[in-house]
């Protein structure tokens, strides 16, 4: 199973200077869709693992960064590169989908 890292204000800086593309998945517990596409996104760390880093970042609990990012629905997936957002996505979406998404990026 892939690393995947739980977003938090102290650690979220170091997510935006890391090498390879960060996906955060930004979610909420109470979110059915969120739920829907969380184990996709698990997968996709699994497939994707050392090309990318995945980290989910609850929007209760991390609501200035989710304002920094301008999430206004969820699930919102972007993908950073060099602390810079290359991609967004929002809403559940199938595996292949995303995937496709995230490749055009890679």
């Amino acid at each position: 199973m892939a690393n995947i890292t739980e977003v938090t204000k102290a650690n979220f800086n170091d997510l935006l200077n890391e090498d390879a593309p960060v996906l955060v998945d930004f979610w909420a517990p109470w979110c059915g869709p969120c739920r829907t596409l969380s184990p996709i996104v698990d997968e996709i760390a699994d497939d994707l693992a050392g090309q990318i880093k995945v980290a989910k970042c609850n929007v209760d609990e991390n609501q200035d960064i989710a304002m920094k990012y301008g999430v206004m629905s969820i699930p919102t997936l972007v993908l950073l590169k060099g602390g810079q957002e290359i991609a967004r996505t929002v809403g559940a979406m199938p595996k292949a989908k995303l995937m496709a998404e995230l490749q055009a990026h890679l």
